[in-house]
């Protein structure tokens, strides 16, 4: 099954889910602003995106910039902060057969729901 870490608020979130949604490909919403990853939940989604922690960051938010920006941190430390804001993370995040995308760009999430 899909899943589709939601931002209910974003734009290219709800754009997302309805082009999943009019793939007629059953999916579940995760809409992790309320019920946040643990850091292993986190550290699993890094690996599938085949990411290191701070590309899954939204280096422009504002919390961003004005509590982390100037830091060296680690990996830990960039997961533990996704954990305490996770307005932080990029979103939205398409997740199918093990593998996951960041759901920005509609040709991309095509053709990674087709399996290309």
């Amino acid at each position: 099954m899909i899943q589709i870490y939601h931002n209910p608020r974003c734009g290219k979130s709800r754009t997302c889910l309805a082009f999943v949604d009019e793939s007629n490909q059953e999916y579940e919403i995760i809409p992790y602003l309320t019920e946040t990853p643990s850091f292993e939940e986190l550290k699993k989604l890094i690996g599938k995106l085949n990411f290191k922690p701070i590309e899954l960051i939204r280096t422009k938010e504002k919390i961003w910039i004005e509590n982390y920006k100037e830091k060296t941190l680690t990996d830990s430390e960039i997961i533990q902060a996704m954990i305490e804001n996770p307005i932080l993370i990029e979103r939205p995040i398409v997740i199918k057969d093990g593998k996951a995308i960041i759901g920005r760009d509609m040709e991309k999430v095509a053709s990674f729901l087709e399996g290309i």
